[in-house]
């Protein structure tokens, strides 16, 4: 799934990116908007962990979808 499809149903992965990332509110979430880049921002403050972690987990969790 490309991540056009993602961000234009974010609604309906919501859920999912919370199981993915359980530490994260829905406001947390919701703040992201679809977008991949504020997702993996998200994340990594969230974590504490490096940008490129961050996007590598994002990307593995779009392979799953």
């Amino acid at each position: 799934m490309n991540w056009d499809q993602i961000e234009g149903n974010w609604k309906q992965f919501t859920g999912k990116a919370r199981e993915q990332w359980g530490d994260l509110t829905d406001d947390e979430v919701q703040q992201a908007k679809g977008n991949r880049e504020q997702l993996a921002g998200v994340i990594q403050k969230k974590y504490g962990i490096a940008k490129e972690e961050a996007e590598r987990q994002v990307d593995d969790w779009q392979r799953t979808l």
